[in-house]
């Protein structure tokens, strides 16, 4: 068992990895948010887990490194900043970083990019996503995912190929784009589904989120999972496997 600390305890998603903690018989070292001293929240922790904000990523980064613990990131909205300062504290200790810890994501994931590699550029890719209108970013961290899944099967960039939020007169669809559409309204938790359009027929990929608890199973299945490692970077798809 671990004493497991949580980086933006106080939200949402915080309230949801607590409880999921004490159900699966690990300790709560505790949580930090906006203004706490996260050093002293790795000290007294096996692990972290961070569901917090980008702006407070490097501070956290820094925390463990410098308690020479693990952590899984599962906050959203990151940038390329954000990516090389995870790169960089992955040559110290063991990073988890993903945006979705939902195991179901997690082999959706892994069946678009089968998809995406066994058909052609000339099928087209459109991700659609919706979550609760409180969501400030967009696309989605897991609708990226899914698009880096199927950009990456393709052996393209998704930076050069993402087409997203369409207004008025746009011209043709560039053939080998991947495409988003966010939508934000009520409480949904999470839908996702990602569309592979070709002549004539049409394959279409989905996951629901029904309750946050899915993505604090899946965070804590990680923090065990991660417990123990090597320096590094690593994702939800060592975690199952795939």
């Amino acid at each position: 068992m671990a004493n497991i600390g949580v980086i933006g305890s106080k939200g949402a998603m915080g309230e949801a990895l607590r409880r999921v903690i004490e159900a699966s018989g690990h300790d709560y070292a505790g949580g930090a948010d906006k203004g706490d001293d996260v050093s002293k929240l790795a000290d007294v922790s096996d692990i972290l887990v961070d569901f917090s904000a980008p702006g407070a990523l490097q501070s956290n980064l820094h925390a463990a490194v410098g308690a020479g613990i693990p952590i899984v990131i599962g906050t959203t909205g990151l940038e390329d900043k954000h990516h090389e300062a995870i790169d960089h504290a992955a040559r110290a200790v063991p990073v988890l970083q993903t945006g979705n810890t939902s195991l179901g994501v997690t082999l959706l994931a892994h069946l678009v990019r089968e998809a995406a590699s066994r058909l052609g550029s000339q099928w087209d890719i459109e991700i659609v996503e919706m979550h609760h209108r409180r969501k400030v970013d967009a696309p989605s961290g897991t609708a990226l995912l899914l698009g880096e899944a199927a950009a990456e099967a393709r052996g393209i960039t998704l930076a050069d190929n993402r087409e997203s939020g369409r207004d008025g007169h746009t011209g043709a669809r560039a053939e080998g784009a991947i495409g988003f559409a966010a939508l934000r309204g009520g409480t949904v938790a999470g839908e996702h589904s990602v569309i592979l359009a070709g002549d004539e027929e049409r394959l279409t990929l989905s996951h629901s989120a029904e309750n946050r608890a899915i993505f604090a199973r899946g965070a804590i299945r990680a923090a065990e999972w991660l417990r123990g490692r090597e320096p590094g970077r690593y994702t939800m798809e060592q975690v199952l496997g795939i």
